[in-house]
């Protein structure tokens, strides 16, 4: 048989070398056109979502909200604190609360092309709207907290310029609330601590401590993402291999992550957390929608930055926002997957992980929606490279591990507590109340089968379990 019909011709060679250059090129361009580098979205090459540097205190025209913070810990207690050093300071913490009302407007403009003390603003705005609205005397039945003006415009505007909710988050919290031990040192966990504390325990300083150290050690991920988004050619033999190897580092950061959610447990007491500690940072719907929520005096209650009231959460990390893009997790349910989605996960909110964008910084929710636009899907290219698949499903399966660490997290801190008494209501009479309302409240939650919610008013448990099990769906057949 005659085969030299099969034999290319040197001109069909030259066009095919010259397509496949061409295609190299056009993927070159495109991945440039469209991937631009993290340090353009405010991303530190070292410290990743984390300034590189603590932040500087405000200047002098806005001395009274530093002042305002500083003096809240000393005078303030929760309102539903009714031991003797909390009821003592009652008068104190109802005049810090006058002068906060009274207080002028300051103008934020001198503050706007300045990043970090646009930030600083932001963290000393949220904590002291925190610090105000949870030491509120109660109403009953209950009314709509009121946040003065004095602090409700100025955290407006400020939050309008650097693109995010106007209330306390994450980054409020962890990412922004630490200063050097040692500032001629570098940023490391052993050489950070935190800055601001509701409750004062040493709990609140390691609850904070193990996240920020997820967050630093999640920039290690970051800089996978972005080896992997700015690799030209994603077929040859020397990118597999590099992909390879990089996802088996990846999954030993998220299996080292795991370890460090679970050291939670070693320095943060359930009680004094769920007690003492997460009532401080619960936002304006974090009993639900049948509850009164806040208003911000002074600001048009149509302004579309007062649809994210919620508090702050996990959820707002933008570190593992990254990593389930990456991953290609589908929190939405917008791809047929296997196995399909229970009814339980059906019911969960879907919206939760976008919803929770709009609590980051503008430039990182901007890095995550490049992200997801990003034309080269490490999932897709571990479904086509049979050499992929395991170290692809073992990254998943890290996550997945993770996220049920996770759950067991928040059961022991959220839900097992919830059905405890507060240990703060010392007056004997206020206890019994306290177990009557408790019970009363559980009732009515079983009878109308409401949810635990976390701080933002989501239903938790659904919402954990549904976020574990699409993990689970990335995952794929080799």
């Amino acid at each position: 048989m005659d085969f030299t019909h099969l034999i290319p011709s040197p001109s069909d060679i030259q066009y095919a070398l010259l397509s496949t250059l061409g295609t190299l090129l056009s993927r070159r361009s495109a991945t440039n056109d469209v991937l631009r580098p993290q340090e353009d979205f405010d991303i530190d090459p070292i410290t990743g979502f984390v300034p590189p540097q603590p932040l500087p205190r405000l200047p002098a025209e806005y001395k009274i909200w530093e002042d305002a913070l500083s003096e809240a810990p000393e005078v303030l207690r929760l309102v539903d604190d009714l031991s003797e050093e909390a009821l003592a300071l009652r008068a104190e913490g109802e005049a810090w609360r006058a002068k906060i009302r009274a207080r002028p407007t300051l103008d934020v403009s001198l503050l706007k092309d300045q990043p970090r003390l646009l930030q600083r603003a932001h963290l000393v705005l949220t904590w002291l709207v925190q610090y105000y609205v949870s030491s509120l005397p109660t109403t009953h039945p209950p009314t709509p907290k009121r946040i003065p003006e004095s602090l409700a415009v100025p955290l407006v505007e400020v939050s309008r310029t650097l693109g995010m909710a106007p209330i306390l988050t994450f980054a409020d919290t962890i990412t922004w609330n630490w200063d050097l031990i040692h500032p001629d040192q570098p940023v490391t966990i052993d050489n950070i601590k935190l800055a601001h504390s509701f409750s004062g325990r040493d709990d609140e300083r390691h609850f904070y401590q193990v996240q920020a150290a997820v967050e630093l050690h999640g920039t290690q991920l970051l800089r996978i993402i972005e080896d992997y988004n700015q690799l030209p050619n994603l077929d040859d033999f020397t990118s597999i291999f590099k992909v390879i190897k990089d996802l088996t580092r990846l999954t030993a950061i998220i299996e080292e992550i795991s370890d460090l959610i679970q050291s939670m447990r070693s320095g943060c007491d359930p009680h004094i957390f769920y007690w003492e500690m997460r009532p401080w940072v619960e936002g304006s719907d974090s009993k639900g929608p049948s509850h009164p929520g806040w208003i911000y005096e002074g600001v048009d209650p149509k302004a579309p930055e007062l649809q994210y009231l919620s508090g702050p959460s996990g959820g707002q990390s933008t570190v593992m926002h990254a990593l389930d893009l990456f991953l290609d997790i589908d929190h939405k349910l917008q791809t047929k997957r296997h196995p399909a989605p229970s009814a339980e996960n059906k019911k969960a909110d879907r919206g939760f992980m976008d919803r929770m964008r709009q609590y980051m910084l503008g430039r990182h929710r901007a890095y995550l929606e490049q992200l997801e636009k990003s034309p080269h899907s490490i999932r897709e290219l571990a479904q086509r490279t049979p050499i992929l698949r395991e170290p692809y499903n073992n990254a998943v399966k890290a996550l997945k591990t993770l996220r049920t660490l996770h759950m067991r997290i928040a059961c022991l801190y959220v839900i097992n507590m919830s059905k405890t008494e507060n240990p703060r209501s010392v007056c004997p009479a206020a206890a019994m109340m306290e177990r009557q309302a408790s019970a009363m409240e559980a009732g009515a939650r079983a009878e109308k089968r409401e949810p635990i919610r976390g701080t933002g008013g989501t239903d938790l448990v659904t919402l954990l379990k549904a976020g574990r099990d699409a993990t689970s769906r990335a995952g794929l057949k080799n």
